[in-house]
């Protein structure tokens, strides 16, 4: 069967907020069978709404709206709904004492209005969805073949009765397929040197098994889709079809998205075995920094950063000798590895990464071109580093460059 999302307001069409709501509710749509046809955004407007409405009509059983649906005149989702489907407005009784009382009892700056009360109005013909978190109640309603959900377009408010309230419904009312999705993830590899490695696999994958390649800063990740009948056939295929893969890509393999990451097997490493980490950067800025404390636990193993973005930071607080930068630039093999070195003995860990390069879009105090980033890993066995050309998109030679950060600290602490 298929879904449409239809996403209401102004402020997703000038770009004043990013659309975080469909990608949310395809996910969970997904994961019970239902495979989302389109994703549409409109304007605040009633002849767009229409248009919008009657085109899912004709080509979706379900039907999910979010946005417009707060006390104000801009949000006239209900009332074009109320045009499209031939009803009229009523207060729901029930919705009207949630409103009442998240007012009395959290909204205390400002008494109950009657635009507030005004929430409490669906169509006649609907069911009230409660939301608890808000004062805009989610709306089922049943049109001939297709299920209309409005939702309010909050997202902590969607996401609460999406996952709470609309999925156990969706699941009650259709008969549904199922969908398998795993997703491994493989880093250091381009997108045409891993297919031209797994092509013969790839070719004889079972018809029912789908294989899609999506590259991504430095890494590639390689999605099975399954669909049919049966759930636990579609499982065990495409467990199988995955146990082929060590041996045609087993160096590049890092686990399944929806596992661990690369930064949660790193971090896992370091905790296991008891080693700390500090951090140097650069050109990274202290993303890698980012994505490390951004991992509960992350205090077990990791010391701290030093953001050296500036070339006299370099020199003044991780003490990079300045005739080293002088004779070799501050892009370097070099200065990377005495950034490595210094921040470990600085921080007193076990091991250190460190980035130095030109993420453009000029050359800043190097003359190395945009796009080199030198990476170096300074443990107990000394200090290594490598050169990359990160391309010429300064927002990916950043990123590029902390995946590969992570992908050689982690083939660095399997060593210990």
């Amino acid at each position: 069967m298929f879904a449409e999302i239809i996403t209401i307001g102004d402020e997703i069409l000038i770009g004043q907020i990013v659309d975080t709501n469909s990608a949310f509710i395809s996910k969970e749509l997904n994961r019970i069978g239902i495979s989302v046809y389109q994703i549409t955004s409109v304007q605040d407007e009633r002849g767009h709404i229409l248009k919008a409405l009657a085109e899912a009509k004709n080509r979706a059983q379900l039907v999910i709206i979010t946005g417009g649906l707060g006390p104000t005149k801009d949000d006239i989702t209900k009332h074009t709904l109320c045009e499209f489907l031939g009803d009229t407005l009523v207060r729901d009784v029930s919705v009207l004492a949630h409103i009442e009382h998240l007012f009395e009892k959290y909204i205390t700056t400002s008494a109950i209005s009657e635009i507030n009360r005004d929430q409490a109005l669906i169509p006649s013909n609907s069911q009230a969805l409660h939301n608890a978190y808000g004062t805009a109640p989610g709306m089922w309603i049943r049109d001939g073949e297709t299920i209309f959900v409005a939702l309010p377009g909050v997202p902590f408010e969607m996401k609460n009765l999406i996952t709470n309230v609309v999925i156990p419904k969706v699941i009650a009312e259709f008969e549904r397929p199922y969908i398998v999705h795993k997703t491994l993830v493989t880093y250091g590899m381009g997108e045409s040197t891993i297919a031209s490695r797994i092509e013969s696999w790839e070719t004889n994958l079972p018809s029912f098994i789908k294989l899609a390649y999506l590259p991504n800063l430095g890494k590639v990740r390689l999605r099975l889709t399954a669909k049919g009948r049966d759930s636990k056939l579609l499982e065990d295929a495409v467990e199988d079809e995955f146990k082929k893969l060590p041996k045609l890509i087993g160096d590049i393999m890092y686990g399944f998205e929806d596992e661990e990451t690369i930064e949660e097997v790193v971090a896992k490493l370091f905790t296991h075995k008891q080693m700390s980490l500090a951090t140097a950067e650069s050109c990274t800025g202290g993303q890698i920094a980012q994505h490390i404390t951004a991992l509960s636990g992350a205090s077990a193993y990791y010391k701290g950063s030093v953001v050296c973005y500036a070339t006299e930071t370099k020199i003044e607080v991780l003490k990079v000798d300045k005739r080293l930068i002088e004779k070799y630039s501050v892009v370097s093999k070099e200065v990377a590895e005495a950034m490595a070195v210094n921040v470990r003995t600085l921080l007193k860990t076990d091991f250190a990464v460190a980035t130095t390069g030109n993420a453009g879009p000029t050359k800043g105090d190097s003359d190395a071109d945009v796009g080199t980033v030198f990476i170096a890993i300074a443990s107990p066995n000394g200090v290594f580093s490598e050169k990359f050309m990160m391309g010429n998109h300064r927002e990916r030679i950043v990123q590029k460059s902390v995946n590969k950060a992570f992908e050689l600290l982690q083939k660095e602490i399997l060593k210990f």
